[in-house]
């Protein structure tokens, strides 16, 4: 993969980490979570954060041994050219996926919730357009703007989950095993691509100071993203009682338009500005990725250019919902489904075919 930027350290790296998954529990994830598992919805990031453990660990330990290779490179060196072009393929048809009913989603919270008498289209253009101008500027760009903004979101967060904590009651999360212990941990499985942008990240090892920078920050990134979702969705529960939460699509924006501290109400126009950045950092990732997947797979050694071009597909695939409040959620469930296997599966196929083929070869042919 040709790096056409420079490369960035820890701290953007771990910034980019959070933005890209940490930011799910202001979408329609925890709607996922609670719709199937009551008030124990909140137990679903901590089961799925620890079984997210083993593929990130298999991942590290084949990225060790080929160093400066990111997860494109050591695809096709493990699985050969086609059986690799076949995997990059299927990864990049979920990411755009992703892509477009992700973004088609935040429309819609935009939309639904804050602007409701500005035309969808013109809410879906914008987003699209700063988040292609964010991807154009490269990754190193993304970085920076994703270090710059997390301080912010981080004390914005924070402040809202006190309010939330202060203003609701304990006693809505009892039963504490909602449904029952089986279900919980079937649901939350079933679940587990909440945490497939990791795979996804392993991409941009080359664009990494240090392969010790990258482990540092994925596994911070990882702990510090089980404890902020599970936090924030605890607290919904205790704000909202799990039979209100579960009529909720999007919790977290109706706690900020709920929540007040003393004589300061309308609290959402502190909030909102923090999350529509990260949303935009979040998208932008996105669509690089998707550029870069593509690139390798047609041979585009320039994928910055085809950024735009793919902003404006999405843009027009998200845009043929006719309710998209409802058709998108059931679209991003039956995403998270098909790609819970991959996510799961994959790292371990590339660690067994690796430590039997891949890794061998390797370090005779740099030996």
């Amino acid at each position: 993969m040709e790096q056409l930027e420079g490369k960035i350290g820890i701290k953007e790296y771990f910034a980019i980490v959070i933005l890209m998954i940490a930011t799910k529990l202001a979408d329609d994830t925890p709607a996922l979570l609670f719709e199937p598992l009551f008030n124990a919805g909140w137990m679903a990031p901590i089961i799925n954060g620890i079984l997210t453990v083993i593929p990130v660990y298999l991942l590290l330990r084949v990225s060790t041994k080929y160093k400066n290779k990111g997860l494109i490179e050591v695809i096709y060196h493990v699985f050969g050219k086609f059986i690799g072009y076949i995997v990059l393929l299927i990864l990049w048809i979920i990411m755009f996926s992703a892509l477009v009913v992700d973004t088609a989603i935040y429309t819609d919270i935009i939309g639904t919730v804050y602007f409701s008498k500005t035309p969808t289209i013109l809410i879906y253009g914008m987003l699209m357009l700063v988040c292609a101008y964010g991807a154009k500027r490269g990754f190193a760009q993304i970085g920076s703007v994703a270090w710059a903004v997390f301080p912010y979101l981080i004390v914005s967060l924070f402040f809202a989950l006190i309010l939330t904590f202060r203003q609701g009651s304990s006693s809505f999360l009892f039963p504490i095993f909602g449904p029952g212990e089986w279900k919980i941990v079937k649901e939350s499985v079933l679940r587990l691509s909440i945490y497939g942008d990791f795979l996804y990240l392993f991409i941009f090892i080359p664009f990494i100071r240090s392969i010790k920078d990258f482990k540092t920050g994925t596994w911070l990134g990882l702990l510090f993203t089980c404890i902020g979702m599970t936090t924030f969705m605890l607290s919904y529960v205790i704000f909202f009682d799990y039979k209100t939460v579960m009529e909720l699509n999007y919790p977290y924006h109706e706690v900020i338009r709920t929540i007040s501290a003393g004589f300061l109400t309308n609290m959402e126009s502190f909030f909102l500005p923090f999350w529509v950045i990260a949303s935009f950092v979040r998208f932008a990732i996105y669509l690089y990725i998707v550029a870069i997947l593509f690139g390798r797979l047609f041979g585009i050694k320039q994928f910055e250019h085809i950024i735009p071009a793919f902003a404006t597909v999405g843009l027009f695939i998200g845009m043929i919902p006719e309710s998209p409040t409802f058709t998108i959620f059931n679209l991003r469930e039956g995403i998270l489904f098909i790609s819970t296997p991959i996510f799961f599966t994959l790292p371990i196929l590339i660690w067994i075919v690796a430590m039997f083929k891949g890794v061998s070869k390797h370090e005779k042919a740099n030996s």
